[in-house]
């Protein structure tokens, strides 16, 4: 059974009046009270600024990275930047040994860089039974705390901490770390040993203690690690342990029991407790990490791109517009309405998924309104071929969407397909402008099936059912075209 077209209509009404409160902006909301968290654009490095960083695996000597161990190191920055809330990062590999981030929106780019530098080697030591300090930077078996370029005070013997947290198996928790990067010799102290390495960990999460009620940090071990570190804690009872990142100590706790897979370090304040599971989580690196190059994409560019992009879609839509209202005229003006309808849900839509849009990204929409038009026009060309063989123009209409259909269907799906096949390719050589293109364009090419095909459709049937336009010159076609008998038959 047909739906009735005024009832489709109401459905295409509802869609596009929902797509339009999404994409208003707040400074047309707000004037009328209507406040709230609202959905915003995500907008890509070229477009709001930001910061690019490029990190440089530097392994151990006698050591090399492998693609694996590349690809790992990725995932954990990429799930660190992930928790911090940092907005719409992009992580991904360059060479053999290099790592890309991109991070739109910084408005601190040297607290984004020390945020990176945390993520390099985790490690926990033996400290000899001393409590070092957090911020203490150490030697360990792994090497030097040049290796990793990061400086602080030298490790001080017999030093005690602020506070001592304790290890026991099942207890969780955390402390802060110190960040700054000031260039110091390296500490002349001891060297320390290394039990495991963020590598041999499996899992970290805030918890809380069944007995306490207090909030920890538990960890689990990978099972290769679990004997070597059982062996430890069983020996070391009474004994601190810490936790180094970049051969910084971020926590030292004192080991309860003897600890195999699962252990907790509990007596740190709660606030700490996510930022030391996240570090133990994320700083699970398998290669030490260093800044070669950084780099601020400043706002300006960014709104200069926004402004000639805009002003290149307006001019484009425009020209459009006039071609199809002069060729096609009443067609093409309701194939226009279609267009604005289509221009608003695929905007939505970018918000709501969300899509981080690029000036690539934008490119690919823009190709697509180009394709949504190219489905009109072969809708209306059939349109016009019914109408010159003398058929009447509610016929006309009908004959021109369903031999059109099949055209329009096997070409967007071909371009569809080729969007999935950009996308893994992009997403596989770590190529983001080339995913932002695809993503954009399958969006685009899916919705416009849905208004050149429905919208138009449902604009036209419902012109016709109110009485308007029979004439066939309201739809591009001379009188002087279409034979006599044609002329005569009338609707």
């Amino acid at each position: 059974m047909r739906i009735k077209p005024g009832h489709t209509l109401i459905l295409i009404l509802l869609l596009t009046l929902a797509a339009v409160w999404v994409d208003l902006p707040d400074q047309v909301l707000d004037p009328f009270g209507w406040k709230g968290d609202r959905i915003a654009v995500h907008e890509g490095l070229d477009l709001q600024g930001g910061l690019q960083v490029i990190l440089e695996a530097r392994p151990p000597a006698g050591q090399t990275v492998s693609r694996d161990a590349l690809l790992g190191t990725r995932d954990t920055i990429e799930r660190r930047i992930n928790a911090l809330g940092v907005s719409e990062p992009l992580i991904q590999t360059r060479g053999d040994d290099q790592i890309v981030v991109e991070l739109p929106g910084i408005k601190d780019p040297e607290a984004a860089v020390n945020i990176l530098k945390e993520t390099a080697l985790l490690e926990i030591i033996n400290p000899n039974g001393q409590y070092l300090p957090v911020g203490t930077v150490v030697n360990t078996t792994l090497g030097p705390a040049e290796s990793v370029g990061t400086g602080s005070p030298a490790a001080t013997p017999g030093a005690t901490p602020n506070a001592s947290p304790e290890a026991t198996p099942g207890t969780r928790g955390s402390t802060g770390s110190d960040t700054s990067d000031q260039a110091t010799p390296e500490p002349a102290g001891p060297v320390y040993e290394t039990i495991v390495t963020g590598a041999d960990l499996k899992d970290a999460y805030p918890t809380t203690d069944p007995n306490t009620g207090v909030l920890v940090v538990g960890f689990e071990l990978k099972p290769e690690a679990a004997q070597k570190f059982f062996d430890f804690t069983s020996s070391h009872i009474g004994e601190p342990m810490s936790i180094v990142v970049d051969k910084r100590v971020i926590s030292t706790a004192t080991i309860n029991d003897a600890i195999r897979d699962t252990g907790v370090i509990q007596g740190m304040p709660a606030k700490e407790v996510n930022a030391l599971a996240l570090q133990l989580k994320s700083g699970a690196l398998a290669v030490p990490l260093e800044v070669v190059q950084s780099r601020t994409v400043g706002p300006t560019l960014g709104q200069d791109s926004i402004e000639k992009s805009i002003v290149a879609g307006v001019v484009g839509l425009g020209l459009v517009a006039l071609f199809m209202i002069l060729f096609y005229r009443v067609p093409g003006v309701l194939s226009v309405i279609a267009l604005l309808i289509y221009t608003a849900l695929v905007f939505a839509l970018f918000k709501l998924i969300p899509v981080v849009l690029t000036l690539a990204g934008i490119a690919g929409f823009i190709l697509s309104i180009g394709m949504a038009v190219d489905a009109n026009v072969l809708i209306f060309s059939r349109m016009k071929e019914e109408l010159r063989l003398g058929h009447p123009v509610r016929r006309a209409i009908e004959a021109g969407f369903d031999h059109a259909w099949p055209s329009i269907r096997d070409s967007n799906i071909s371009t569809m397909i080729t969007c999935v096949i950009l996308y893994w390719f992009g997403r596989y050589t770590g190529a983001s402008i080339i995913q932002g293109f695809a993503l954009t364009l399958f969006i685009g090419v899916a919705i416009s099936m849905f208004t050149a095909i429905t919208v138009t459709r449902t604009l036209l049937r419902i012109m016709l059912t109110r009485g308007f336009f029979h004439n066939e010159w309201w739809f591009g076609v001379e009188a002087a075209a279409i034979p006599p008998a044609g002329r005569a038959t009338g609707r």
